[in-house]
């Protein structure tokens, strides 16, 4: 089959057998760091995406990811929710009646956000991820004037209650003045259910009737404080904040100021392993230019007299340049390929080699494989191999066969 005659050199040159056994050492050293980083940087980088995932899911899914609070309570939400403008990234648009309050069981008290559930459509007032997260009970025991609650998991566990047991939700909104001082609204509430995210919401956050939270807090009961914004994608919040800021007199805040610190540090940790893993595919590319340069100085005399039969400089350097770029070219596939099959199989290959990650997750790890960042690294890892044979090439291309051929 046809091959340009550089091309057809550089591939036998990088399979030759016929190199000392050092320079067969370095060279295929090099190509297995190259395989070995990508792999590495691929399985974590995928991992880390599956964590933040999940936590988006698991928090950002559940809690208010933008929230249009008004200057007073609104009587006519309807109408307002009808003059919200349409922004192409907000997936739903949900009333807003929530409370910091403290919650007190038996012997326990919990500080926790209570959140009134406003059933008005389909969505049953409450965010999708928070609906499918009940385990016991049922959102529709959330009636008007019947004062129940549905905890979290993890609040319902600290407080030592169940279904069927009543708490004291306390709330300084509703308090009153009297002689002896303020006076904080308390009632007593019902418990009907208990809901689990697997998350820290779990601890934070419980959910009453909208209207019975008015009533707590001395609000008309069928009144709102404002509305909530359920996105297509939660990271969008900022510039869907922005937007409305702009268009709205309402008080616009977003996911950010609760649960910023979090995934700025999930952002900062992704950011540090795509370094130090970047860093030896760096050092295993590089390794590549050492290799090269044992390749020249062994084939000083076959350069020269390929020289001598009409091959220029321009070709002798692209010969060097395409021979670099096969190791980065073969660690490259294989450290990709590799990389997703792990990737794909990694709990069933954890399992296998008996490491237990029940207590992470009763799945295992969560994995998710973004296609951009593979292609990414595919494309960096290549781009270092041809950087790291610029120089091993030039050199080769300066020899000259007068000198290489002395003594022959």
């Amino acid at each position: 089959m046809f091959q340009p005659v550089t091309l057809f050199i550089a591939i036998r040159y990088g399979r030759a057998q016929k190199s000392s056994a050092f320079t067969r050492f370095i060279n295929r050293f090099a190509l297995g760091g190259i395989a070995l980083g990508i792999m590495a940087l691929i399985v974590v980088m995928s991992v880390m995406n599956g964590f933040e995932h999940e936590l988006k899911q698991r928090i950002l899914g559940a809690v208010p990811q933008v929230t249009l609070t008004a200057k007073q309570p609104l009587s006519d939400w309807q109408q307002q929710l009808m003059e919200l403008p349409e922004h192409p990234a907000v997936a739903s648009t949900l009333p807003l009646v929530q409370s910091q309050a403290v919650i007190q069981g038996r012997d326990e008290m919990v500080v926790a956000m209570a959140r009134g559930r406003v059933s008005h459509d389909s969505s049953d007032g409450l965010p999708p991820r928070l609906r499918d997260a009940l385990r016991v009970g049922q959102w529709q025991l959330l009636n008007e004037g019947t004062f129940r609650v549905i905890l979290g998991q993890a609040v319902a566990q600290r407080l030592g209650v169940t279904v069927g047991d009543s708490v004291r939700m306390i709330t300084a909104a509703g308090a009153v003045y009297t002689p002896f001082g303020m006076v904080p609204a308390q009632r007593r509430f019902d418990v009907v259910g208990i809901f689990a995210l697997e998350s820290e919401i779990d601890s934070g956050l419980v959910v009453t009737a909208a209207a019975d939270l008015n009533r707590l807090m001395r609000q008309p009961a069928a009144s709102i404080q404002g509305f909530q914004l359920q996105l297509t994608d939660a990271f969008d919040a900022p510039r869907v904040a922005a937007a409305y800021r702009e268009q709205t007199d309402y008080q616009v805040d977003d996911w950010r100021q609760q649960f910023g610190q979090l995934f700025n540090a999930v952002a900062m940790e992704k950011r540090m392993m795509w370094l130090m893993l970047a860093l030896i595919i760096a050092v295993a590319a590089f390794n590549t230019l050492s290799a090269l340069v044992m390749v020249i100085n062994e084939k000083r005399h076959d350069i020269a007299i390929l020289q001598t039969i009409g091959l220029t400089q321009p070709q002798i350097r692209r010969v060097f340049l395409l021979q670099g770029s096969y190791n980065g070219i073969i660690g490259t596939a294989v450290g990709v390929l590799a990389g997703l099959l792990i990737s794909l199989f990694l709990n069933p290959l954890l399992s296998l080699l008996g490491v237990n990650l029940m207590a992470i997750s009763p799945a295992g790890l969560p994995v998710l494989i973004d296609a951009g960042q593979v292609i990414m690294v595919a494309l960096a890892s290549l781009i270092l191999c041809l950087v790291a044979t610029v120089y091993p090439a030039l050199m080769a291309a300066k020899t000259q066969p007068s000198e290489a051929l002395r003594y022959d």
